[in-house]
C-alpha cells in the first residue's frame, strides 16, 4: 500500500515494521526510547522488540494504560527517567501505543531539552486514523483533554495493520469514529462505503483513506487556524461528555463513544441552525446510534457539561464554537452555539 507523504515525514503502511528498523539505523541516534503501557507491552512490543534486538542502545519506558496516565505528573516521570538514562538531543523516543501514549509520548519528545526526534507506532484503531497524524502532542490538566501540548511533527508514522487483530471490540469501535466522522465532513462516498463495510475489524484499505483525509486536512492548516478546525466536528460536545464520564463514571465512555455522542448533537445543531437536510440528520444519528450504546445524560448534568465546553480550546473570547455539517461530506466551521442550543441538542440526544 502506497505510503503518504505528510508535510514533512512519511506514513508507512507496507512491512512497516521492517521500515521502522531502516529509520533507526540510518538515523544514527545515540540512544533509542521506546514509551509503551502495559497493555502494549504485552501484546505488541515483542513484535517491534524482536526487529529492534539488532541495535543495542535501546531501552523501554513503560506507563500505566488509560487516559489517567496523560498527566505533567507522568511526564516528570518519564523526564527523569530520560535524565537518568543519560538520553541527549541526538536521541530518539518510539511511542508504542494507542493514542494516550502518542500524545504524550510526542508532548515529552518535543519538550525534552526543547526537542528531540520521536516517531508515532499506533497500535490501536483511533491512534492509527486520528492522534499519530497531524503533529498535535498533549495531556491534560484538571480534566480538561490536551489543555497543554505542542505542534510538533513526528520524524515518521509506521502503520502495523495486524496490531488492532489484538484489540478488543470495544477499542475498534472507539477508532471507527473518527473515521466515520472523516466521511461525515469531507467525503460521502466514504461515509456510505463505511455504512456498508464490515467493521468489525476495518480493513487496512479503509484505515489507510481515513489517514489520507486527515493527512490532506492538517497538511493545508498545520496550526488549525483554518480548515483544520473541520476534524473537531463531534469534539465540542464530545470531549465534554467524555470529560464528565471519565471525572463520574466507574466504566468511563471511550473516546469514540463520546465522540459519537457529540457527533450526533452537533448534527443536530447543523440542522437548525444552518440547514442540514432532515433526512441527513436522520441517517447521521441513525447511524451512530445503532452502533454504540446509548448514555443516558441527566438534565441534571447539563450545567457540568457547558463548563467543560467553555474550557475547550477551541472557543474564542468566551464562546463555545463548534464545526458543523451543511450536508454530509460538506462542514462548516466557527459556529458560536448558545447555551440552550447546546442543551437542546442533548435532549435531542437522550430522547432518540
Amino acid at each position: 500500500m502506497q505510503t503518504i507523504q505528510s508535510d514533512s515525514y512519511p506514513i508507512f503502511f507496507d512491512n512497516s515494521i521492517t521500515q521502522l528498523v531502516s529509520f533507526v539505523k540510518q538515523g544514527n541516534y545515540s540512544r533509542v526510547f521506546i514509551l509503551t503501557d502495559e497493555n502494549t507491552g504485552e501484546h505488541c512490543l515483542p513484535i517491534v522488540k524482536g526487529q529492534l534486538d539488532v541495535l543495542d542502545n535501546f531501552d523501554i519506558i513503560e506507563v500505566n494504560a488509560g487516559e489517567e496516565s496523560k498527566t505533567i505528573d507522568f511526564c516528570i516521570g518519564i523526564w527523569k527517567m530520560l535524565i537518568d538514562f543519560g538520553a541527549d538531543r541526538k536521541a530518539l523516543m518510539i511511542n508504542l501505543g494507542g493514542g494516550v501514549i502518542t500524545d504524550m509520548g510526542g508532548f515529552v519528545a518535543s519538550t525534552y531539552k526543547r526537542g528531540i526526534d520521536f516517531v508515532q507506532v499506533p497500535t490501536t484503531l483511533l491512534s492509527q486514523v486520528d492522534a499519530s497524524v497531524g503533529g498535535k502532542t498533549g495531556v491534560d490538566v484538571d480534566g480538561i483533554k490536551n489543555i497543554i501540548g505542542t505542534f510538533t511533527q513526528p520524524k515518521a508514522v509506521f502503520m502495523h495493520g495486524d496490531f488492532l487483530k489484538t484489540l478488543p471490540a470495544r477499542q475498534i469501535l472507539s477508532g471507527l469514529a473518527e473515521m466515520l466522522k472523516h466521511g461525515l465532513i469531507v467525503d460521502t462516498a466514504y461515509w456510505d462505503k463505511l455504512k456498508t463495510s464490515d467493521l468489525s475489524l476495518p480493513s487496512i484499505e479503509l484505515v489507510h483513506r481515513s489517514v489520507e483525509i486527515k493527512n490532506e486536512v492538517v497538511t493545508e492548516d498545520p496550526h488549525e487556524k483554518g480548515i483544520r478546525k473541520a476534524l473537531n466536528f463531534g469534539h465540542t460536545i464530545g470531549h465534554a461528555v467524555e470529560t464528565y464520564s471519565l471525572m463520574n463514571d466507574e466504566d468511563s465512555l471511550s473516546h469514540g463513544e463520546a465522540i459519537a455522542i457529540g457527533m450526533i448533537c452537533e448534527a443536530w445543531l447543523s440542522n437548525k441552525k444552518i440547514g442540514l437536510p432532515d433526512s441527513e440528520l436522520a441517517e447521521i444519528s441513525q447511524v451512530l446510534n445503532g452502533l454504540y450504546p446509548h448514555y443516558k445524560i441527566k438534565e441534571s448534568t447539563f450545567p457540568t457539561l457547558l463548563e467543560h465546553m467553555l474550557k475547550d480550546k477551541k472557543n474564542q473570547n468566551g464562546k463555545i464554537n463548534c464545526t458543523l455539517l451543511k450536508h454530509i461530506g460538506q462542514y462548516s466551521i466557527d459556529n458560536n452555539c448558545t447555551d440552550d442550543e447546546l442543551c437542546d441538542s442533548l435532549r435531542y440526544y437522550a430522547g432518540l
